[in-house]
């Protein structure tokens, strides 16, 4: 790839989080020769419009791809090291896109939280990947950077303390400020329409383990209820992104080897508070999931003000609970709103740690921290806002 024009393509630059992806790149890494990147979407008056708002150089290159044109496609990835494709939901729009990149060894990057469609992907594609040279990370936002980086910091930890991996690590939303982005939304709906056309894919979505093909570990807790947590001194609700964020945690055991084990227990709920109001408002939340993925939901390209992504901010709790019952608990922070203020961050530090950082990683299709581990861990801390810390 190294006859490649462009390290970095953002492909969808004229969309919502596509355009914070831009400024983010244009910001941090303004007079960063080392790093050559352009901006891809179907208009070239809108790329222009949206380069010049978001205080990116004037040179910037500028990309005509459409996902109806899988030519333009082909010759977008082809002068690319690696593309972020913010293009979603992706069962609709993704499809020719990772064909392309499979074909041209090229390294590509989303903020997918879509289970079934991954899976689709990685039968049909992962033995070429390998042959090409393509890196595929799926979900390199907040479904699932956070989450399944929490789980391997708390594990490292749980090493350290207990001597071992825990078999059963909890993770836990105990705050969290931010608008759900249009596209999850979508994506949802997408999913959801997907399976009323094809009942078949019930399985694949309700499957903890949809995303280890070949390997199934043991029973997982279900999360679709208010219960109340003993060791947590809390209620709990369902969390409406355990659904993606799950499945990647378990892929990512898989891909490093089962270093948590092959017996491993993991699941994701909200704390809500303790006694009578810990439990109404479990069922608030509940009732809330149903809401964000209604008609009265954000719409693709819709979003907060940027006031409102810099207030936002997430705090999540990892728990690992070791056969005697002891426990170390290790908190993931983000200093902006989940889906669109830390997500754009999150996503853009993947692609530039895929190619700087770990450029040995082999091809194949990935989730974030199995590729990346503590490389991308200290990124994210020095440049995204994110915080890693043990808890006493």
């Amino acid at each position: 790839m190294s006859s490649s024009k462009f390290d970095i393509i953002v492909y969808g630059a004229t969309g919502f989080t596509g355009q914070l992806v831009a400024e983010y790149l244009a910001e941090r890494y303004k007079g960063d020769a080392g790093l050559k990147w352009a901006m891809a979407g179907r208009s070239k008056d809108k790329l222009a419009s949206v380069r010049d708002a978001v205080g990116a150089p004037k040179d910037t290159p500028l990309i005509v791809a459409d996902a109806g044109d899988p030519a333009s496609l082909k010759t977008m990835v082809g002068q690319a090291k690696c593309v972020i494709s913010t293009v979603g939901p992706y069962q609709l729009y993704g499809n020719e896109l990772i064909a392309a990149c499979v074909e041209a060894g090229t390294d590509y990057v989303d903020l997918c939280g879509e289970p079934i469609w991954m899976r689709q992907m990685i039968d049909k594609h992962e033995t070429a990947a390998k042959a090409s040279g393509a890196r595929i990370v799926f979900s390199c936002g907040f479904d699932s950077v956070p989450f399944e980086l929490g789980a391997f910091f708390v594990q490292e930890e749980a090493k350290r303390v207990f001597g071992a991996p825990a078999l059963r690590v909890k993770g836990r939303v105990r705050n969290m400020r931010g608008t759900l982005s249009g596209g999850t939304a979508a994506s949802a709906k997408a999913t959801f329409d997907a399976v009323a056309k094809d009942l078949s894919l019930v399985a694949i979505l309700n499957d903890p383990f949809a995303l280890t093909p070949g390997f199934t570990g043991p029973k997982q807790p279900r999360g679709n209820r208010p219960a109340y947590e003993e060791d947590m001194q809390s209620w709990t609700a369902p969390f409406m992104m355990a659904l993606i964020n799950t499945r990647n945690v378990h892929r990512s055991n898989m891909l490093m080897g089962f270093p948590y084990g092959r017996d491993f227990i993991y699941d994701e709920m909200v704390l809500t508070g303790s006694g009578e109001k810990g439990e109404a408002n479990a069922k608030l939340v509940m009732a809330a999931n149903t809401e964000k993925t209604g008609p009265n939901a954000p719409k693709p390209g819709e979003g907060p003000s940027k006031e409102e992504r810099e207030n936002g901010l997430y705090d999540l709790l990892y728990v690992a609970i070791a056969p005697d019952g002891r426990q170390v608990r290790a908190a993931v922070k983000g200093d902006r709103d989940p889906g669109y203020g830390s997500t754009s961050k999150m996503i853009s530090e993947c692609a530039i740690c895929l190619l700087r950082d770990t450029p040995d990683v082999p091809a194949g299709f990935w989730t974030p921290g199995a590729a990346m581990q503590h490389k991308l861990i200290k990124r994210l801390v020095d440049h995204a806002g994110l915080t890693f810390e043990v808890e006493k």
